[in-house]
């Protein structure tokens, strides 16, 4: 067998020797991996027919040895298997690999790979497009996102609200809500998918439980049906470079909804995982003090959401994301969901516009520690392949195709946002609001300024909506202004007042 390399994907396949009537349910397949890195235990999965498979991405260069156990103790083609396997030191340059798995920093503040390189999450939003996309229409959806500096692409695992028929094809991940049946063709048409989100270097970050409806899955399923599904999700898919949104758009302050999800946390992940879990929110809520004692919970996503109301803004400016951060344990904090570019506003019906995309997320990684944010439009998430209606959410009107939004105002702006925060000590950063004498957000939340600093006061970053005056509670050495438009530096004069009235960086240097 050829040499695996570190961090890769290592796969092989087992023949069943008896016959179940629910293969799912009926039999559960773990094997053993020891060799250089320690022990790791994997659980193998369904693949149709008499056939099962194990993923499993070796940690440490070496010799490895396996061995599977088999809930079946007579199934001799599932029991007592064992096999070896070489792994080689990873030679490529894709940086989702060369790097090792994300997990989070020792200060708690940000993502990090497993030998310290920092990661600016910068995400992009497309619900729909594992299940919808044609090959090639995926591979150019992904080659634009990686030109453009995204490294992480959000996506639906299974239907959901949006795609209630399932896939392209029109097959369902599952069928019933209790003894489920799973569907392995679903997911052999999803698999080179998700691998080509990291062979494009990206992180795949899919929801596993959509949850807000009735007729998603995070509520349809039993508890022991969604435990299933979400262990045959992370059997299939953990091998790869992800990022996993256990539940997705859910009211988990609602009922006992917090709990179930935190009861399938623990069956799932346990206290030892080796890919990083979060939870993605319904709009303007936070859970940090639902699952921040959680083991398996790694760090607070949320949803600023979609409205324009000042109630709405004054949630991501002076809310939770704002007051909430510092609560122990201490967690990294990234916007999953800010306002969609071309959504239309829950209050006004007003679109969205580039503008608004750059404050939602300038905003986020400057009220909390900056550790990413993610960006989406309608016409990239819903993955139409012509104009019409999004299923379920008549709110937003006619969507156009899918193509139309691969390139959109607010996507360069969010190439620039990832270049500049890399330009700066952003891993050092933390809010300072007390640098400002006075805050005009307190009387128009949409005039808010943000302020963030290094730890050590060397360094400052206020973002200013709409232009204005600043106003500082101390002296510094340098000013320059950034243009978030168009990428462009200047030189700040005295007294720091903006260019003009349309939003602008601060930066200043001891």
């Amino acid at each position: 067998m050829a040499p695996v390399q570190q961090w890769t994907v290592f796969e092989t396949e087992f023949n069943s020797t008896q016959t179940y009537e629910n293969p799912f349910w009926d039999v559960t397949v773990r094997v053993h991996f020891t060799g250089p890195g320690g022990q790791h235990t994997v659980e193998a999965f369904w693949d149709g027919d008499d056939v099962w498979r194990v993923r499993f991405s070796p940690t440490a260069a070496g010799a490895w040895q396996w061995r599977t156990v088999c809930s079946d103790e007579a199934n001799s083609g599932l029991h007592g298997q064992t096999g070896t396997l070489d792994c080689v030191p990873y030679e490529g340059s894709n940086p989702v690999l060369s790097h090792g798995p994300l997990n989070t920093s020792n200060n708690g503040r940000y993502l990090q790979f497993a030998d310290g390189t920092p990661f600016f999450w910068l995400g992009d939003t497309a619900w729909n497009g594992v299940l919808l996309s044609k090959a090639e229409d995926w591979t150019r959806y992904l080659m634009a996102r990686r030109e453009q500096g995204f490294n992480v692409i959000q996506f639906v695992a299974t239907q959901w609200r949006a795609s209630t028929a399932g896939d392209s094809q029109g097959e369902l991940a599952f069928e019933g809500t209790d003894h489920i049946t799973i569907n392995p063709a679903f997911f052999q048409r999803a698999d080179p998918k998700v691998a080509a989100i990291n062979e494009h270097g990206m992180i795949a970050a899919p929801v596993m439980l959509w949850t807000l409806t009735e007729i998603d899955p995070g509520q349809t399923l039993t508890e022991a049906a969604a435990t299933r599904l979400v262990r045959y999700e992370q059997a299939r898919w953990g091998a790869y470079q992800v990022v996993w949104l256990l539940g997705g758009d859910g009211r988990y302050h609602q009922d006992d909804r917090a709990a179930r999800f935190k009861r399938i946390g623990r069956a799932v992940f346990g206290d030892r995982h080796d890919r990083l879990v979060t939870m993605h929110p319904c709009g303007v809520s936070w859970v940090g003090e639902l699952f921040g004692e959680e083991s398996w919970f790694d760090f607070i996503g949320y949803q600023s959401g979609h409205g324009d109301s000042a109630e709405h803004v004054r949630w991501l400016v002076q809310g939770p994301p704002a007051t909430e951060w510092s609560n122990e344990p201490v967690k990294p904090v990234i916007n999953l969901e800010p306002n969609y570019e071309g959504h239309p506003a829950y209050e006004t019906g007003d679109k969205f516009s580039d503008y608004h995309v750059r404050r939602a997320s300038y905003w986020s990684l400057l009220v909390s520690p900056p550790a990413g944010v993610t960006y989406g439009n309608n016409e990239i998430w819903t993955w139409r392949e012509d104009p019409g209606p999004a299923e379920n959410h008549r709110n937003i009107g006619t969507v156009q195709p899918w193509h139309e939004g691969v390139e959109m105002p607010g996507i360069s702006n969010m190439t620039t946002l990832r270049g500049f925060f890399e330009m700066l000590r952003w891993t050092k950063m933390t809010p300072a609001p007390e640098l400002l004498k006075q805050q005009p957000g307190d009387e128009d939340p949409n005039r808010f300024v943000a302020a963030a600093q290094t730890l050590d006061e060397a360094q400052v970053v206020i973002y200013l909506p709409l232009g204005g005056t600043v106003e500082l509670t101390r002296d510094f050495g340098s000013a320059r202004w950034f243009n978030p438009r168009t990428g462009e530096w200047s030189t700040a004069e005295a007294g720091y007042t903006a260019p003009d009235e349309q939003d602008w960086l601060l930066v200043l240097d001891q």
